[in-house]
């Protein structure tokens, strides 16, 4: 289809993966969106970015002109009041408009369920978006439902992830004992593609799921024992979506509004009971094992890909990363200004460790190390190889180079006895006539225990991660003065 895509919702989880695999393989995109600002900055250069409301009929009609295909993935389920009403404006605004620009097709993805006595509130206006776009839009319309999405940084996945995370005995409702089909993030996004090219002029509806039937139960105890983590589930047996929203509201990422709309939704079973699309498409979807082992190796290769420093200069100010969340991870960030040069200001953190020591409070680094040592850790004795360089692969203390980029970073990965992983990185970057420097210290905490370990020590570790940071700004410049 050589006409442009138009993509809805490419702010959110599943619209902005979508969008990074089509501007991939050459597709020409438009993205809609309210605030076209927020995208900048995240698109191909030549991807287009169209103003434009869906609740708003005349901000569409530039956006929709010459498009031949169009995603439809945006809902209400985060609003406060009737987002059944906004979820039906929404949806015939956008088939006025597509049908105005002979939009050929649409593809949208809806919520799995079948009976109207099984769908919540949520899945039945889901459902009903559906149904206005087949037949208000003139297009053929494939509407891909799915159950559970998992993958960093999905709804049900960070819920699923703070609960066994924080809780090692879980008190658990009735609906975490009901039956889905969740289905990898990866393999929603291949339904999704393969459905713009799918061989059909007529509007089709396709369920699609992973290779697993599984509880909400099961896939805690699978992301557990992933995680090496032992936990308890104690099912009662009344627990009301109000009070189910409120526990969730407490201990996970979610606002008690949007956790009473997805609880609603898991009233009842959500498995593929059709098995049309797997004639359809050639995608065979992973297991549930596959599906959170995935989630875990992308949020780790996303996590070593990630630079601080881009994080903090993306915006006008910087942000407090005191004790901020990256997945499962909890970053302490702080930067220092220097009038050294970076190739200067650089020097002392490639030589830190070993005989020249950690420029701060260096008898508490040692204590460290010999607890460590106690428990059968690798304690401090280890030093580094060389006092001036370092590689990839290098131990420095209890610490192992992980990344190095000569005058510009240092990322150390933890070798010592913590409940969890923990990371200790620099960067250096010019400001002005000199330099900024920025120490992050990342920590993974396993279980509740990794959670308890960090915030008892985070008086300690900010006096030395402070500490230290003026330390090698003070030892840049006694090597500049000598």
């Amino acid at each position: 289809m050589d006409r442009p895509i138009l993509l809805t919702g490419a702010t959110g989880y599943v619209g902005g993966r979508l969008l990074s695999i089509l501007e991939g393989r050459g597709s020409g995109v438009r993205c809609l969106a309210r605030r076209p600002a927020v995208l900048r900055g995240r698109v191909a250069p030549e991807t287009e970015i169209a103003a434009g409301d869906l609740l708003d009929p005349d901000s569409l009609t530039g956006a929709f002109a010459g498009v031949g295909a169009a995603f439809y993935l945006v809902h209400s389920m985060g609003t406060s009041g009737s987002f059944e009403d906004l979820d039906r404006a929404a949806a015939r605004n956008f088939a006025a408009a597509a049908r105005s620009a002979g939009v050929e097709r649409i593809v949208y993805l809806g919520g799995l369920g079948r009976s109207e006595e099984d769908l919540s509130p949520h899945l039945r206006s889901r459902q009903e978006v559906g149904r206005i776009l087949r037949e208000e839009s003139g297009a053929a319309v494939i509407e891909l439902r799915a159950s559970i999405v998992l993958g960093s940084g999905s709804l049900s996945f960070e819920m699923i992830r703070s609960l066994v995370e924080r809780l090692p005995i879980m008190v658990t409702p009735r609906w975490v004992q009901l039956e889905a089909q969740p289905i990898a993030i990866e393999d929603l996004l291949a339904y999704l593609l393969a459905a713009i090219d799918l061989p059909t002029t007529e509007s089709r509806i396709f369920e699609i799921g992973g290779a697993d039937r599984v509880s909400y139960g099961g896939i805690m105890r699978e992301y557990a024992r992933q995680r090496g983590l032992r936990r308890r589930m104690m099912p009662v047996p009344v627990l009301t979506p109000r009070l189910s929203s409120l526990w969730l509201g407490l201990v996970t990422p979610l606002t008690a509004r949007i956790g009473k709309k997805l609880v609603e939704s898991l009233r009842h079973p959500t498995v593929v009971e059709d098995r049309a699309a797997l004639e359809a498409f050639p995608i065979r979807p992973v297991g549930l094992r596959e599906a959170i082992a995935r989630a875990l190796r992308n949020e780790d290769r996303t996590f070593a890909q990630t630079r601080w420093s881009d994080a903090f200069s993306s915006g006008a100010e910087e942000p407090d990363w005191s004790g901020a969340r990256f997945g499962s991870r909890i970053v302490d960030s702080r930067a220092i200004d220097t009038a050294q040069p970076p190739a200067r200001a650089f020097g002392p953190i490639q030589r830190i460790g070993g005989k020249t020591g950690w420029y701060f409070a260096d008898g508490l680094w040692r204590i460290r190390g010999f607890l460590d040592l106690l428990v059968g850790g690798v304690g401090v004795r280890r030093g580094r190889p060389h006092p001036e360089r370092l590689r990839v692969g290098d131990t420095v203390d209890w610490w192992r180079v992980e990344r190095i980029e000569p005058d510009r970073s240092l990322r150390l990965a933890a070798e010592m006895k913590v409940p969890g992983r923990a990371w200790l990185e620099f960067e250096v970057t010019p400001n002005g006539q000199g330099s900024r420097i920025r120490q992050t210290a990342i920590f993974d905490p396993v279980g509740l225990g990794g959670l308890l370990y960090w915030y008892a020590l985070w008086p300690i570790h900010a006096l030395v991660f402070r500490g230290m940071l003026r330390g090698i700004v003070a030892a840049g410049e006694r090597v500049e003065s000598g």
